[in-house]
């Protein structure tokens, strides 16, 4: 293995760290060699870290029971970081991409075009499953990649109707691998891993935290050239994945339902805030040959 990616990964592993300092350190130390002989100290002076972070990072980086971990974990799953050349190209575009990605199944998933976004409620009403059929069955049965978080509801429901129809479908997880999250969908991360790939930019043995989920919405909108809601109730933890799609600068559609719901209340807001309102999978598929037709066109006159 390429040292410099397993020095990264190693690095990513460490307490006291953010990615944003993890990038600082690639712009001044590209190889990734020089913070192995630095005193704690020397990294808070450096890169500008407090110096009980810096110490936790220090310590971190000569735990042999972090490394001897590593090397195990580096056997078991498959790795991508963004030094890699197979680093998905679209999430290179991103706002705080992700530095490491541990991966289970198909990894030529992250290349393969038309993907969406489908996410929704955990608490989705009677109906949320046909309306999944509906609309995305017509697109996996197209080839399309079903991309969702793996969570109780819509994202479940997502990934089902996909591998129903023997299609494709990538679960970006908020935890580590021996932490499948919630534990109900472990026949679900079993299923998906045989024909379709799981990822997480956290460590196999890193349990879920409240604030991971948040920030896997990023490579789940990042992933995809669009981001469908099929269900989400007034202050759904579903906009921020919305948020983060439109920051992206991607597609966002909206399902809509009866007023008297709640699990239809987000979706009606974001269509009254330019959301596309979608009924049929043609209305997504229409937006996608725009896009691809518009691309054409663009290689061709350059």
């Amino acid at each position: 293995m390429n040292q410099q990616r397993k020095r990264l990964i190693h690095i990513s592993r460490c307490r006291g760290l953010t990615r944003r300092s993890i990038r600082k350190i690639l712009h001044q130390d590209p190889t990734l060699i020089q913070i192995y002989s630095m005193s704690p100290t020397d990294i808070c002076k450096q890169f500008s870290l407090p110096m009980k972070n810096a110490t936790l990072f220090y310590q971190d980086l000569h735990n042999l029971g972090i490394i001897k971990q590593l090397n195990v974990d580096l056997i078991t799953f498959k790795t991508i970081t963004i030094l890699d050349e197979n680093y998905p190209r679209v999430l290179n575009t991103i706002k705080d991409a992700p530095l490491v990605l541990y991966a289970v199944g198909d990894l030529s998933l992250l290349s393969i075009t038309p993907a969406l976004s489908v996410i929704g409620t955990r608490n989705p009403s009677n109906d949320a499953m046909k309306k999944v059929e509906h609309i995305v069955k017509p697109l996996v049965e197209e080839q399309w990649t079903i991309v969702s978080g793996m969570a109780k509801g819509i994202d479940s429901y997502a990934h089902l109707v996909s591998l129903r129809s023997n299609g494709k479908t990538i679960a970006v997880l908020g935890g580590g691998f021996h932490h499948i999250y919630p534990k109900q969908n472990l026949p679900l991360f079993h299923q998906i891993a045989k024909t379709g790939l799981i990822i997480s930019e956290y460590a196999p043995d890193q349990p879920p935290a409240k604030y991971h989920f948040p920030e896997r919405n990023r490579i789940i909108s990042g992933l995809s050239f669009g981001t469908l809601v099929i269900e989400a109730t007034e202050r759904s933890g579903t906009l921020i994945t919305v948020d983060q799609a439109l920051d992206q600068g991607r597609e966002v559609y909206a399902v809509p339902g009866s007023p008297l719901m709640a699990q239809t209340k987000g979706c009606h807001q974001l269509i009254q805030d330019g959301a596309k309102l979608v009924i049929e999978a043609t209305d997504i598929k229409e937006d996608w040959n725009r896009i691809k037709n518009y691309q054409a066109t663009f290689i061709d006159e350059v």
